[in-house]
């Protein structure tokens, strides 16, 4: 660069070039070093079975992936960790936005460990955005004290535009995490009040978190979400709010009688607790051990994961189909020219999708 001070206006002064600055990327550096070593399904399946949480991860996130070339890798993990599975006690925790699910999470897991021992899984499903389809997974930030915790697993995944507020790959990596030698399973669902049927058909005790003030027991009964409810605890109860909380959980107990009685036979209890101080969790607990024991014994508990097992059958064949229809080429070229002409009115959408299907079937053949 030319210095305007080496012009003949200044005579008496003279500014040198200096030296030429070095790259800002060291010559030296390896990138290989960083390259993360990937494993062979085998290699995966002996370090789950070990307990190794940096393998447990990446088998985790190959499970999640789309990736078409790592799911046969993937269905071959899950299917030589199944033997190892099977052998924890699954609770899904579900409630509003707001209803303190993490927080509650957190002082749960404490409890659970220090009272029972043994080793917990945290599945906490992250809301993905519809513009940006990317997620915060954030959530482990909220649990501060289970996260320092050794024998704790916190894995956060979005939920990538599944229904039900719960992962589309969540109850695979329940089957991981069993074979890892986590025997407590929490998945914690987004939250959002509607269709948690996924979150029930994984777990063994679904447990809805609710407020008060949300309504009465009309309000109640109107929510669909609360006949697949195991047990309602009412957050937030400290201060001024006690006794809005069990006011509430009369209301709660009235809504609930008029509910069908649950294929288990179990009257679903409602109980009250504060998250923040931790007030009130050894008696939630106490009711889902207590819920546990009956099911066991009336046979239930057996009957409702042969029936989930199903359940996920059915669930990944129409899935598997869903893929494999907008997968297809013929059905890529002609979907832009069916949307176009319902755009115009020329086709009804219900035309419009039968001429697909009958296009994608006719091809099958």
């Amino acid at each position: 660069m030319d210095h305007p001070e080496n012009s003949e206006e200044y005579k008496g002064l003279t500014v040198n070039s200096g030296v030429q600055q070095p790259s800002s990327i060291n010559p030296y550096l390896r990138r290989d070093r960083f390259r993360r070593k990937e494993y062979s399904a085998a290699e995966l399946v002996e370090g789950i079975v070990k307990g190794d949480v940096t393998i447990l991860s990446q088998a985790v996130t190959l499970v999640e992936s789309v990736n078409p070339n790592h799911q046969s890798k993937a269905q071959e993990v899950i299917e030589k960790c199944l033997p190892y599975s099977g052998n924890s006690v699954r609770v899904g925790i579900s409630g509003v936005p707001g209803a303190g699910k993490s927080t509650s999470i957190d002082m749960f897991g404490c409890h659970v460990l220090d009272t029972y021992g043994g080793k917990l899984a945290v599945l906490a499903i992250d809301p993905s955005s519809e513009r940006s389809k990317g997620s915060i997974l954030g959530d482990k930030t909220r649990m501060e004290k289970l996260s320092l915790r050794p024998e704790a697993f916190i894995r956060p995944s979005p939920t990538a535009g599944s229904l039900g507020g719960v992962a589309r790959k969540t109850r695979e990596t329940i089957i991981l995490c069993e074979a890892a030698g986590y025997d407590k399973i929490f998945v914690e669902t987004v939250g959002v009040g509607q269709s948690e049927t996924a979150c029930h058909s994984m777990v063994d005790y679904f447990m809805l978190i609710q407020l008060a003030g949300t309504g009465d027991e009309l309000q109640g009964i109107k929510r669909g979400i609360m006949e697949i409810a195991d047990g309602i605890v009412i957050n937030k109860c400290d201060g001024n709010n006690v006794d809005k909380c069990h006011m509430a959980a009369t209301n709660f107990r009235n809504a609930l009688h008029f509910f069908p009685k649950s294929d288990s036979g179990w009257m679903p209890k409602v109980l009250c607790y504060s998250g923040f101080y931790g007030n009130g969790i050894k008696e939630v607990w106490d009711v889902v051990y207590e819920y546990l024991d009956f099911v066991k014994k009336n046979g239930y508990f057996e009957y409702r994961r042969n029936e989930q097992s199903k359940y996920w059958m059915y669930e990944t064949i129409n899935e598997s189909l869903r893929n494999s229809f907008y997968h297809s080429e013929l059905i890529e070229k002609s979907l832009k020219e069916a949307e176009r002409e319902v755009l115009l009115g020329n086709q009804t959408s219900f035309a419009a999708a039968g001429k697909l299907l009958n296009l994608y079937f006719e091809h099958l053949k």
